[in-house]
């Protein structure tokens, strides 16, 4: 486990001996962006605290507490979660007609019940799941809508998504321990462990009191940057008292205002689930997608090097291919860690460049033109995620300010 600072009483020396043991190079910007793949394409789980008050728990200390998270093994549960997301994207307007999105549509060649794009929902609103797990090899989570049901259900080597509104059923398969399960919904634990990896000498931990989750016991683990040009404002972990696990995750911006990522059980127990729950048969009628399971291969670079295990998630939720990152680098070091790569193409037309009507204005609502000593770009903007294009295709991405990000890039020409 990383250092981290705390208010527990930790000697001086103490803490040195951890970081020297324990420090490891942070690309920061992994993080929030690890978060908000998972948003996008897996579980998000969130409710508001009870309102039967702070429960009164054992005192302990914040490394006893993400021990406990590392330490926790709850294989079995079943319940009811919730999750918002606001990233602040643009309102999409005329564009989402224009294209012909909607409930239970597919593009293309593509199958509407492919969890890539149907569990795009969940980057914006609030959205409620119910959600089971036996072990590693068996896992639900069903996104309820208003007039129809869409499930992702792994049951052993079988990945099967099924969109009710459509009727359409998406099947691939995935072998145990090649990588593929990263598309099978996580839990909160995922988003807590990805958290966790941020922690050292550049981030605060502190346990903040305790709470009540899904009518559990819990204590508030508060995760705070200490850099300055970070968008990361802190993240407050709710961790199970008795299991260690992670019941809800809230990351706030730096900026304030309401949570980018407010995710947690509203109801769960921690009986084995029915072994039915994870059968699927694809109904009669349905239109059945397959697709096959990636090799091995489209996971390492050119050069035949393993690529970085978290990177982010690109549109779509599905995790970048080596062609996709080809260069990949990090500027820094801590929560204002900038990534960079080279797309080997072009920057990103303005609205007008683009034609005008809804795409223009929707263009042109994502970004800010601006300039530098590496010439023109655009930069995109999130509640949390920035990212630099340049006119001739460079890209520098982080949780950092738009300012971050062009000071990053006059330094790289």
């Amino acid at each position: 486990m990383a250092p981290f600072e705390s208010d527990d009483s930790v000697s001086a020396a103490d803490a040195e001996e951890l970081r020297s043991a324990r420090r490891r190079k942070a690309a920061r910007y992994l993080v929030p962006a690890t978060v908000v793949g998972v948003a996008a394409a897996t579980i998000g789980l969130v409710p508001a605290l009870a309102d039967s008050g702070d429960p009164d728990l054992p005192k302990i200390s914040a490394q006893e507490l993400i021990e406990k998270i590392a330490t926790s093994d709850v294989q079995q549960l079943s319940g009811t979660v919730k999750i918002t997301t606001d990233l602040g994207l643009p309102d999409l307007g005329g564009l989402e007609k224009s294209l012909g999105s909607g409930a239970g549509s597919s593009s293309g060649d593509g199958s509407s019940a492919d969890p890539s794009t149907k569990l795009t929902e969940l980057a914006s609103g609030t959205h409620t799941l119910r959600v089971a797990a036996d072990g590693e090899d068996k896992q639900k989570v069903s996104l309820l809508e208003d007039a129809a049901e869409y499930s992702l259900i792994h049951n052993g080597k079988d990945v099967w998504g099924y969109d009710s509104g459509s009727n359409s059923v998406f099947h691939t398969t995935v072998e145990k321990g090649d990588g593929q399960q990263e598309e099978v919904p996580a839990t909160p634990k995922d988003f807590a462990e990805d958290a966790l990896k941020a922690v050292d000498k550049t981030t605060s931990v502190t346990v903040d009191g305790t709470a009540q989750v899904a009518g559990r016991d819990a204590y508030r683990l508060v995760i705070k940057p200490k850099d300055e040009g970070t968008t990361v404002g802190r993240i407050t972990v709710a961790v199970d008292a008795k299991t260690g696990l992670p019941l809800k995750f809230t990351l706030t911006p730096a900026s304030g205002g309401a949570a980018v990522v407010d995710a947690g059980f509203t109801q769960v127990t921690f009986a084995k689930p029915a072994a039915s729950t994870f059968d699927f048969t694809p109904p009669k009628g349905a239109k059945v997608t397959e697709e096959d399971a990636p090799k091995a291969s489209e996971h390492s670079d050119s050069d035949g090097k393993d690529l970085p295990k978290d990177l982010p998630k690109l549109p779509g939720g599905a995790s970048g291919e080596a062609e996709d990152f080809k260069g990949l680098d990090v500027i820094g070091d801590g929560w204002d860690s900038i990534a960079t790569f080279d797309t080997g193409g072009q920057g990103i037309p303005s609205g007008s460049e683009a034609g005008g009507g809804d795409f223009g204005g929707f263009l042109d609502s994502l970004g800010d033109k601006v300039s530098g000593k590496f010439g023109e770009g655009t930069v995109f903007k999130t509640r949390l995620i920035n990212a630099l294009i340049t006119d001739d295709g460079k890209v520098y991405v982080g949780a950092v300010t738009k300012d971050a990000l062009v000071k990053a890039a006059d330094a790289g020409k």
